[in-house]
């Protein structure tokens, strides 16, 4: 029989058992609410109204007979007639109608109460339509295709005002996305991909090479020339410290006098050696300088000998605590520098990316090519997740069905759709009355 909700019932929480005061689970989604009793409010008054109209033509039936029987006239058979197949369409109606909700009059009828008992297989159902219909990557390829995203995109893009909310959602996502990652975790990832990198790639023949073309341009002339300078300088204000060296090294049998000549002969050559290095571009010391490091640049290449030291002082230098510090928090250096760029609407970030948008809007509005490139990028993924994922997405519609109270579900969809299938059951009245009348006709007009 129909089950019918009061008031208070519906407003009951549903966090909470008022009985015990104990809480219990919350109630599904799907769950028979106020909103809808009050729908099944109005289905019940059209439900009487039918229930009326069914007494109405039963006493009309009623009456019609007596009157036929009484010898009123041949008109009382008409009405009669369609009097009775009137409650015959009315009943068949009630039937089918009830039918689908529950169990007429309670009786175990087979076939009755059908969306109780075939909710789930419903649910299978609807699941296998929409995967067939809705989700084959044939269908989504022709649906956006239809719609042109890449020229639509382009349109919207190229209004500045689309490009700078854009800019700004992306900044946001940025900073978000910055903001969640653990400082520690993405350091210990930062350094240890860069030191493998380094580890795997062997550094002396790219040395090597780098090394090779400066000295054949002549890059490393002008380090030489600073070199030399300071040099010089350095010579100049601490003379007395290169005399005091010299003079400190000399054997003790040696008088101090003859100490102090040496000093000042060996400071004065050292400083005149650097003064025509700094002023001489063709000295020969210079020259010697240049095959030095053109030799060294093809040992960096080919000498076994010279890559492999090479590659141990690497190895010496990434296992210093100090160089994994440094590469560690280069970490916390990018993400400051990039959260600092994302929330100043005036960085050069976010300038440079809302001029990328906007370009890019202009490109995708004016360039057909590139407009059927994104197209057929945005119908490969979409055709893709489609059939990869199909069953995934049609089980998220069978297992939500299924999780449903068959009762609450049953109730809910009579309270939504139940005013319209009342009206089957008047439209069966009426129309099963003039059916009946008709056949009457026909069959008293044939007979006569």
């Amino acid at each position: 029989m129909e089950r019918r909700g009061s008031g208070p019932e519906l407003e009951r929480p549903t966090g909470v058992d008022a009985g015990a005061g104990a809480p219990r689970p919350s109630a599904s989604p799907f769950a028979y609410t106020a909103a809808d009793e009050e729908k099944r409010r109005g289905v019940r008054r059209m439900k009487a109204t039918a229930t009326g109209l069914l007494i109405l033509v039963a006493v009309v039936f009623a009456l019609a007979t007596w009157a036929d029987r009484r010898g009123a006239g041949a008109w009382a058979g008409y009405v009669a007639a369609a009097a009775e197949a009137g409650m015959v369409g009315a009943l068949a109606d009630w039937f089918a109608v009830t039918a689908l909700f529950r169990r007429p009059l309670g009786l175990p009828i087979p076939h009755t109460a059908i969306i109780q008992n075939k909710k789930d297989q419903f649910g299978a159902s609807l699941g296998t339509f929409v995967g067939e219909n809705f989700l084959s990557a044939a269908v989504v390829r022709t649906r956006l295709h239809a719609l042109g995203i890449g020229q639509r995109l382009g349109t919207w893009l190229a209004e500045p005002e689309h490009a700078d909310r854009v800019t700004s959602e992306l900044a946001t996502a940025l900073r978000g996305a910055l903001t969640v990652l653990r400082d520690a975790d993405v350091q210990a990832v930062v350094g240890e991909a860069i030191t493998r990198r380094a580890d795997a790639a062997e550094i002396a023949p790219g040395l090597g090479k780098t090394l090779e073309r400066i000295v054949a341009d002549g890059s490393h002339r002008k380090a030489v020339d600073l070199v030399c300078v300071r040099a010089h300088d350095w010579l100049v204000l601490h003379g007395d410290s290169v005399m005091d060296a010299v003079q400190g090294g000399a054997p003790g049998w040696t008088p101090r006098f003859v100490d102090r000549k040496v000093g000042e002969r060996v400071y004065k050559e050292l400083l005149r050696f650097v003064t025509e290095m700094r002023d001489m571009p063709a000295h020969p010391a210079r020259g010697a300088l240049d095959r030095f490091l053109a030799d060294f640049a093809t040992d960096l290449q080919s000498d076994t000998e010279t890559r492999s030291r090479v590659e141990r002082y690497k190895s010496e230098v990434l296992a210093r605590p100090e160089v994994q510090d440094i590469i560690a928090s280069a970490w916390s250096s990018v993400r400051s520098m990039i959260i600092a760029a994302a929330e100043d609407d005036h960085s050069e970030l976010r300038l440079r990316a809302r001029e990328s948008l906007l370009s890019l809007g202009t490109r995708l509005t004016t360039d057909p090519r590139l407009q059927s490139k994104l197209d057929g990028w945005l119908e490969d993924a979409a055709a893709y997740v489609v059939s990869t994922y199909r069953a995934e997405i049609t089980s998220l519609i069978t297992d939500t069905v299924a999780s449903w109270d068959a009762n609450d579900t049953s109730r809910k969809i009579e309270a939504n759709i139940g005013r319209d299938l009342q009206f089957i059951r008047i439209n069966g009245t009426v129309v099963g009355a003039l059916a009946g009348l008709v056949i009457y006709t026909v069959s008293h007009v044939a007979g006569g």
